[in-house]
């Protein structure tokens, strides 16, 4: 993921057994150096564009194909608020099936919830909307026939509540390419360490020697 190419250094003290000096230090990338959409972008749509995801779609395959760059997978999450990508990413049908598989086992096709159908009377006047969740005995009167009641009910099940809540998955928003490289700009200033006593360069800080080996 070219994300870790983006964050500064931080030379770390060593505490390697063979390390035989507090001046040991260890180069590692400074994870704790974050960064985030600002909440009110979120809100200017003129900067984003809704973006389905395709069956079998990743991070990678959706760079390539909106900013033709694999390695801004990075981009793709952050923009799209997506943190956990194993919770927050849509799974493929493979993936879903054998996930829901596992979590319902022989319940798998069982009812998961019931809800509404539509119901309009004679005149096409919408009586009851579809997707409401209800009880499995739930009845209306007929709107052509008041004295005879109806059960405008479907059962929901299991594996078809996995797919419906995985297909939500699908549709983000992504950050138009025009604006990327502004973007990028951006996430490198703020990853430019200020003046400090930890200072070595904007892109590289030390920690302090907190370890004295006696010679």
């Amino acid at each position: 993921m070219g994300y870790f190419r983006e964050l500064p250094d931080l030379d770390y003290q060593s505490f390697l057994p063979n390390s035989n000096s507090s001046q040991n230090f260890i180069r590692v990338k400074n994870l704790f150096r974050r960064n985030k959409l600002r909440d009110d972008l979120s809100y200017a749509v003129t900067l984003f564009e809704k973006y389905e995801i395709v069956e079998g779609g990743r991070p990678d395959t959706v760079a390539e194909e909106y900013y033709g760059n694999s390695e801004f997978d990075w981009v793709v999450l952050m923009t799209a608020g997506i943190i956990n990508v194993r919770d927050e990413w849509p799974l493929s049908n493979y993936e879903l099936y054998k996930y829901s598989e596992r979590k319902y086992g022989l319940e798998l096709n069982s009812p998961h919830y019931y809800e509404t159908k539509e119901v309009k009377d004679s005149e096409g006047r919408l009586i009851l909307p579809k997707g409401k969740i209800v009880d499995s005995d739930f009845q209306i009167p007929n709107p052509n026939e008041p004295k005879v009641k109806i059960n405008p009910v479907v059962s929901v099940s299991n594996y078809e509540y996995e797919v419906r809540e995985n297909n939500k998955k699908s549709s983000i928003f992504l950050l138009k390419d025009s604006y990327l490289q502004q973007f990028l700009n951006d996430m490198r200033n703020i990853m430019i360490y200020d003046q400090s006593s930890q200072f070595i360069e904007d892109k590289l800080i030390r920690t302090e020697n907190t370890r004295v080996v006696s010679p």
